[in-house]
Protein backbone atom coordinates (compact mmCIF):
# COMPACT_ATOMS: atom_id res chain seq x y z
CA UNK A 1 0.00 0.00 0.00
CA UNK A 2 1.42 3.66 -0.90
CA UNK A 3 1.92 6.42 1.28
CA UNK A 4 -0.85 9.30 0.87
CA UNK A 5 1.42 12.44 -0.32
CA UNK A 6 0.22 15.86 -0.82
CA UNK A 7 1.49 18.68 -2.47
CA UNK A 8 2.51 22.19 -1.05
CA UNK A 9 3.85 25.14 -3.10
CA UNK A 10 6.65 26.59 -1.36
CA UNK A 11 6.00 30.27 -0.41
CA UNK A 12 9.75 31.37 -0.96
CA UNK A 13 10.39 29.52 -4.17
CA UNK A 14 7.00 28.64 -5.70
CA UNK A 15 7.83 25.58 -6.46
CA UNK A 16 5.48 22.32 -6.03
CA UNK A 17 6.84 19.97 -3.35
CA UNK A 18 5.22 16.58 -2.72
CA UNK A 19 5.23 15.80 1.12
CA UNK A 20 3.79 12.38 2.50
CA UNK A 21 1.15 12.82 4.92
CA UNK A 22 3.01 11.77 7.88
CA UNK A 23 5.38 14.39 7.97
CA UNK A 24 3.09 17.53 7.36
CA UNK A 25 3.58 17.63 11.45
CA UNK A 26 7.18 17.72 11.02
CA UNK A 27 8.14 20.94 9.73
CA UNK A 28 9.19 19.91 6.01
CA UNK A 29 11.48 22.14 3.95
CA UNK A 30 11.12 22.69 0.50
CA UNK A 31 13.22 20.51 -2.09
CA UNK A 32 14.54 23.05 -4.15
CA UNK A 33 15.17 25.91 -1.80
CA UNK A 34 15.39 24.24 1.45
CA UNK A 35 13.06 26.81 3.63
CA UNK A 36 10.29 25.53 5.17
CA UNK A 37 7.03 24.69 3.13
CA UNK A 38 4.76 25.38 6.23
CA UNK A 39 5.64 28.93 7.95
CA UNK A 40 2.70 29.72 10.57
CA UNK A 41 2.32 32.93 9.33
CA UNK A 42 0.91 34.69 6.19
CA UNK A 43 2.42 34.86 3.36
CA UNK A 44 1.74 37.66 0.62
CA UNK A 45 0.42 36.52 -2.70
CA UNK A 46 1.36 38.55 -5.82
CA UNK A 47 -0.88 37.94 -9.08
CA UNK A 48 1.39 35.14 -10.43
CA UNK A 49 1.18 33.19 -7.68
CA UNK A 50 -2.16 33.27 -6.60
CA UNK A 51 -3.71 30.65 -8.66
CA UNK A 52 -0.84 28.09 -8.43
CA UNK A 53 -1.10 28.70 -4.57
CA UNK A 54 -4.98 27.25 -4.89
CA UNK A 55 -4.45 24.96 -7.51
CA UNK A 56 -1.39 23.24 -6.36
CA UNK A 57 -1.97 23.18 -2.58
CA UNK A 58 -3.45 20.11 -2.01
CA UNK A 59 -3.78 20.92 2.15
CA UNK A 60 -5.90 23.45 4.03
CA UNK A 61 -5.22 26.92 2.49
CA UNK A 62 -6.47 29.69 3.66
CA UNK A 63 -6.30 33.26 1.52
CA UNK A 64 -7.04 36.42 3.18
CA UNK A 65 -8.82 38.81 -0.07
CA UNK A 66 -8.07 42.20 1.18
CA UNK A 67 -7.55 45.88 0.07
CA UNK A 68 -5.04 49.03 1.77
CA UNK A 69 -8.32 51.07 1.96
CA UNK A 70 -10.28 48.78 3.86
CA UNK A 71 -10.29 49.37 7.63
CA UNK A 72 -11.75 46.25 9.21
CA UNK A 73 -8.58 44.61 6.99
CA UNK A 74 -5.96 46.67 8.55
CA UNK A 75 -7.58 45.49 11.95
CA UNK A 76 -7.38 41.95 11.11
CA UNK A 77 -4.45 41.74 9.98
CA UNK A 78 -2.51 40.70 12.94
CA UNK A 79 -5.71 38.38 13.51
CA UNK A 80 -4.96 36.84 10.55
CA UNK A 81 -1.48 36.47 11.67
CA UNK A 82 -2.01 35.40 15.21
CA UNK A 83 -4.10 32.37 14.18
CA UNK A 84 -1.53 31.39 11.48
CA UNK A 85 0.75 30.76 14.19
CA UNK A 86 -1.16 28.90 15.84
CA UNK A 87 -2.59 26.38 13.32
CA UNK A 88 0.81 25.40 11.72
CA UNK A 89 -0.34 22.60 9.45
CA UNK A 90 -2.67 25.29 7.36
CA UNK A 91 -1.63 27.15 4.40
CA UNK A 92 -2.32 31.15 5.40
CA UNK A 93 -1.83 33.68 2.46
CA UNK A 94 -3.12 37.16 1.92
CA UNK A 95 -3.62 38.79 -1.45
CA UNK A 96 -4.28 42.59 -1.81
CA UNK A 97 -7.12 43.18 -4.26
CA UNK A 98 -6.80 46.52 -4.70
CA UNK A 99 -3.04 46.03 -6.17
CA UNK A 100 -4.22 42.72 -7.71
CA UNK A 101 -7.71 43.14 -8.95
CA UNK A 102 -7.35 40.65 -11.61
CA UNK A 103 -5.79 38.17 -9.64
CA UNK A 104 -8.75 38.16 -6.97
CA UNK A 105 -11.78 38.39 -9.60
CA UNK A 106 -12.30 34.85 -10.72
CA UNK A 107 -12.83 34.54 -6.29
CA UNK A 108 -15.73 36.74 -6.83
CA UNK A 109 -15.22 39.04 -3.63
CA UNK A 110 -17.75 41.30 -3.11
CA UNK A 111 -16.99 42.30 0.86
CA UNK A 112 -13.67 42.89 2.15
CA UNK A 113 -12.07 41.11 4.11
CA UNK A 114 -13.00 37.74 3.01
CA UNK A 115 -11.09 34.90 3.86
CA UNK A 116 -11.99 31.46 1.66
CA UNK A 117 -10.96 27.84 2.47
CA UNK A 118 -9.53 25.82 -0.25
CA UNK A 119 -8.30 22.60 -0.31
CA UNK A 120 -7.27 20.46 -3.47
CA UNK A 121 -8.12 23.94 -5.51
CA UNK A 122 -11.47 23.62 -4.83
CA UNK A 123 -13.49 26.11 -2.56
CA UNK A 124 -14.78 24.43 0.52
CA UNK A 125 -15.76 27.31 2.54
CA UNK A 126 -15.82 31.65 3.05
CA UNK A 127 -16.06 33.96 5.93
CA UNK A 128 -16.46 37.84 5.30
CA UNK A 129 -15.82 40.27 7.75
CA UNK A 130 -13.06 40.94 9.86
CA UNK A 131 -12.53 38.31 13.10
CA UNK A 132 -10.85 38.13 15.90
CA UNK A 133 -7.53 35.26 15.73
CA UNK A 134 -10.02 32.89 18.18
CA UNK A 135 -13.18 32.80 15.84
CA UNK A 136 -10.46 32.50 12.92
CA UNK A 137 -8.54 29.30 14.79
CA UNK A 138 -12.16 28.40 15.24
CA UNK A 139 -13.44 28.47 11.47
CA UNK A 140 -10.42 26.84 10.37
CA UNK A 141 -10.23 24.06 13.09
CA UNK A 142 -14.65 23.44 11.52
CA UNK A 143 -13.00 22.73 8.76
CA UNK A 144 -10.90 20.10 9.48
CA UNK A 145 -13.13 18.29 11.20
Amino acid sequence: MSEQNSHLVCPHCQATNRVPATRLNAAPNCGKCGQPLLTASPHELNAQMVSKVIQKNEVLTIVDFWASWCQPCLMMAPQFKAAASQLPQVVFAKIQTDKYEQAAAPYNIRSLPTMVAFKNGKEVARQSGALPSDQIVQWVKSLNA
